[in-house]
């Protein structure tokens, strides 16, 4: 061994060391505080019953709602053919991914008094579950899930659109389809959109071998790369906001969880990806699948970024997948996501009346049950059209008049003529928030007043908020007046002021979490529901940990990332500050199973921004770094590091290996279970 080989094997020990735990992508799970220890609750508080105030509210919806219009609950049951009453669907790490059952509580009696009558009478809607003929040939499985899973019977099998969002709910979906109707084999499956609920628990529709031996697996144009990187980039900051958004870390109870509104609730399980093998790519693209027309229509741009619709000639039905649902839709979601296009979302529903309102029979959704008939198909697809145009075009009128978003979506209501029907309403969506949403479309986050322009931070703000306000006691004792009157949105706003302040004054932190229950007992919407109840719950007894609510990105999902993804993720997990001053080339060579090609890529750290070229490899490189994609993604995955692949010899080092050690070390880690309530 010459004297240069030794010397380069000796560093390369010295570097392995500090390797072992490095990861390209380090694991986003856990619910712990991402920085510091967890402030320790003094004891653990229970939901609270409603207010005065609250009851009020509520009762006083009950009376003006019009309760005696049971249309909705005849189409939720049209079709039966059986149920499972009693659904609880066990996860395969042993946690129960699903509990139908726990929302016993729901009954067909008036909403008790912690919750919207409204909100109450789609929760009993979203509780009708089990199996449900559509039309010939077309069935669902609703409510095991937080998305109905669509069967197609074809000429010797079925196709599967949208299997829902966990394995272990897919699973028992279809076994329940084949134990009414069958064992028929799976012909092909399709994603409507690129959201997690409708494509998560495909590998309990179809395996890699099912798939291999010629089964299609059909999504539209865009697909994949959204799939991947919505989870990716972002995903641990949507996960975290999930929790809030679908209420995952709740409990069902009265005072607690009782919906999602656009499903009961959303299942702790297994996410998956199988990628498409047949893309569609344009509107009008039709597929024959097992003896079952389908023409598709893109809308993408809407509802998703790549999402497509349904027409069954021959059975006269149209799945508008979730673009056209008896609600009202989000033009942005809590859980975070890039704004859609409510002008495209009008425009693509009227699409929908002029291509297939006059041969249409039965309109059915990826959520929430079907409508049928054009005399009641037609109406609801214009109206659900105005809805997003509404909301659109007068947003932009107050914003072009001088008003802000918060402004605009405070003098904002729905004209009587779209709010008087109850899939108009909010109970996903709301108007207050898509309101907002359209505004930072156009306009952004700045309203345009230059005191909002570089504002303190939260913590800094409530300090000098809560000086002003004459100290704690004084804003707490103001609150709590305020709270007897009702006033609970102020009382939330104030009390956080004085959390951020000092996250240890256990009487604010109480009285905001008062406050923000009583706005979720009065909430319509099961989304601002759940995230009111949710951070009540923080405030009084910290971060829950439960089992079964990683991050999204998924096993699937990391094996379907493409390798500048890899690289753009490095980006956003690069720590601008330690990587200050640092200049870095590494070469990346990344082999795949023939027929695939290698992959080539320079990457460059410099002014501490990670950049990367493709198809090229730099002479002048620090480090040269060649493995298997099979290998980064164990390493990804957590099943091995890169100390080990070097030690045997799968990942090979060339130049200097401290660099990429160094660069390994520069990337943060990110947690799920950072706060939001507290600072």
């Amino acid at each position: 061994m010459t004297e240069s080989h030794a010397m380069r094997r000796n560093l390369l020990r010295a570097v392995l060391l500090s390797m072992v735990t490095a990861s390209l992508l380090a694991p986003t799970v856990g619910a712990q505080q991402a920085a510091g220890p967890p402030i320790r609750p003094p004891r653990f508080v229970e939901p609270k019953p409603a207010s005065r105030t609250t009851v009020r509210l509520n009762r006083g919806l009950q009376a003006t709602l019009p309760f005696d219009d049971d249309q909705d609950f005849e189409d939720a049951w049209r079709g039966f053919i059986a149920t499972i009453p009693d659904l609880v669907i066990q996860a395969d790490n042993g946690v129960t991914a699903y509990n139908l059952k726990a929302y016993d509580f729901i009954t067909d009696r008036p909403a008790p008094l912690p919750v919207n009558p409204s909100l109450w009478r789609q929760a009993q809607l979203n509780l009708i579950n089990g199996l449900f003929q559509v039309t010939d040939r077309i069935y669902q499985v609703r409510s095991f899930d937080v998305s109905s899973m669509t069967i197609v019977e074809g000429d010797s099998g079925i196709i599967v659109i949208d299997p829902l969002s966990a394995v272990e709910t897919a699973r028992t979906a279809l076994a329940f389809y084949r134990e009414h109707r069958g064992n028929r084999p799976v012909k092909a499956v399709i994603y409507t959109h690129s959201h997690v609920d409708h494509y998560g628990g495909v590998r309990g529709v179809v395996s890699d071998e099912d798939v291999a031996s010629g089964i299609a697996v059909i999504a539209p144009e865009g697909f994949l790369e959204h799939a991947v990187s919505e989870n990716v980039l972002a995903g641990t900051a949507m996960t975290r906001r999930t929790t809030y958004f679908y209420g995952t870390l709740l409990p069902a109870g009265e005072r607690s969880h009782v919906d999602c509104g656009l499903g009961k609730a959303y299942p702790r399980g297994a996410i998956t990806l199988v990628p498409p093998t047949d893309i569609i790519e344009k509107s009008g693209e039709t597929r024959s699948l097992d003896g079952v027309d389908i023409e598709f229509n893109m809308v993408s741009g809407t509802e998703a970024p790549a999402e497509m619709t349904l027409y069954f000639p021959a059975l006269r039905a149209l799945n508008s997948a979730e673009i056209a649902c008896p609600l009202m839709h989000n033009v942005l979601t809590l859980r975070g996501a890039q704004v859609r296009d409510a002008k495209l979302w009008a425009g693509s529903i009227q699409g929908l009346i002029e291509r297939y309102g006059d041969r249409t029979d039965v309109l059915l959704a990826q959520h929430n049950w079907p409508y049928w008939g054009k005399d009641r198909i037609i109406p609801f697809l214009e109206d659900q059209r105005d809805l997003y145009e509404f909301i659109h075009d007068q947003t932009l009128r107050l914003t072009n008049l001088g008003y802000t978003g918060t402004e605009a979506a405070e003098m904002l209501s729905l004209p009587e003529s779209l709010q008087k029907h109850w899939y108009t309403h909010g109970y996903y969506g709301t108007l207050n928030h898509n309101v907002k949403a359209v505004y930072q479309k156009y306009i952004g986050w700045f309203d345009g007043n230059p005191a909002n322009l570089h504002a303190l931070p939260p913590e800094a703000a409530a300090v000098k908020a809560v000086e002003y306000m004459g100290g704690a006691d004084a804003a707490i004792a103001r609150a709590c007046e305020d709270f007897q009157k009702g006033e609970y949105r102020w009382v939330a706003q104030v009390m956080s002021q004085v959390v951020f302040a000092d996250p240890r004054n256990w009487e604010a932190r109480y009285l905001e979490a008062d406050a923000l229950e009583q706005l979720g007992y009065q909430a319509e919407a099961g989304t601002w529901r759940n995230a009111y109840l949710t951070g009540a719950y923080e405030l009084r007894n910290g971060v829950p940990i439960l089992p079964g609510t990683g991050s999204s990105a998924s096993a699937d999902t990391i094996r379907a990332m493409s390798m500048p993804l890899y690289f753009d993720y490095m980006g956003v997990r690069l720590n601008g500050g330690k990587a200050a001053g640092k200049h870095t080339v590494i070469n990346w060579t990344v082999t795949y199973p023939a027929p695939r090609p290698t992959e080539t890529y320079a990457l460059n750290l410099q002014n501490s921004a990670l950049t990367y070229r493709t198809g090229w490899l730099n002479p002048s490189a620090d480090t040269s770094v060649t493995l298997a994609r099979a290998t980064l993604d164990a390493i990804t995955l957590g099943q091995t590091d890169f100390a080990k692949e070097i030690a045997k010899g799968t990942i090979v080092v060339e130049g200097d290996p401290a660099k990429l050690a160094e660069l390994l070390s520069l990337l943060d880690t990110f947690v799920v279970g950072f706060n939001i309530v507290t600072p």
